[in-house]
């Protein structure tokens, strides 16, 4: 049986740089690289036309860096992508956009070729067509790095450039608008229910009409949310 090759960006500011990975990915029969980018601006439209499966992107580029090109694409687009880059600091972010995997140069063959079997294994378990959400969000708090399993989080309030994540009795800061995190959570368990609200379906308790079509959203923790009228179509109300 043959297997669909996984077609494959790179995109890495500096020629030595493409050139590893490229060298690294000849010998693999899975992998069809179509194409290879010097920036960002060009990734972005190489990503939109070609609509690869994987994508090895480097974080610090000149204008348009690796989290630039991928904010930039449609969230239906999105490829497993493989952060490649020389700096440490950037991991939690990595985390934050979902990325496989966090390649810190200089890296051997032996950890390249982990870091493509996980990407590989992704996109198997997914078809290309499929949409896939956040399962876990990465937060930082005192100095601690805490990894949060979406399905815990109660409800999320937007905080200008930052969303506040209520889980039980702690409330956790992640750096990210409020728009951006709702592409990441899967609608059937969360809902935008107020342009600075989203909240976790399981969680509601009751539903009460209030003033000029909006709702009182009562949580099963005894909080109270507000359901907005133009936001009524994401809970499927009648009316």
């Amino acid at each position: 049986m043959t297997t669909k090759a996984i077609r494959t960006v790179i995109v890495e500011d500096e020629p030595l740089g493409r050139a590893v990975i490229r060298e690294l990915l000849r010998d693999d029969s899975e992998v069809k690289v179509v194409g290879e980018c010097t920036n960002g601006h060009e990734a972005i439209a190489v990503i939109e036309d070609q609509k690869p499966d994987l994508v090895f992107l480097d974080v610090r580029m000149p204008e348009v860096d690796g989290f630039d090109v991928l904010s930039a694409l449609p969230p239906a687009q999105s490829p497993v992508v493989v952060f490649v880059t020389a700096y440490d600091e950037y991991a939690v972010r990595a985390f934050e956009v979902n990325a496989v995997d966090y390649l810190l140069k200089p890296f051997d063959r032996e950890r390249f070729h982990r870091a493509l079997t996980r990407a590989k294994d992704q996109i198997r378990r997914a078809p290309s067509e499929q949409r896939q959400y956040s399962e876990r969000l990465v937060v930082k708090s005192g100095g601690r790095i805490f990894f949060l399993k979406t399905e815990e989080v109660d409800w999320i309030a937007a905080e200008g450039n930052y969303v506040r994540l209520h889980v039980k009795t702690e409330s956790f800061l992640l750096r990210t608008t409020i728009t951006n995190l709702e592409q990441q959570l899967d609608p059937s368990k969360f809902a935008r229910i107020h342009r600075s609200q989203i909240v976790n379906i399981d969680r509601i308790r009751e539903l009460r009409p209030w003033w000029h079509g909006e709702y009182q959203v009562l949580l099963k923790d005894g909080s109270q949310l507000t359901l907005s009228r133009s936001y009524r179509q994401r809970l499927r109300l009648e009316g």
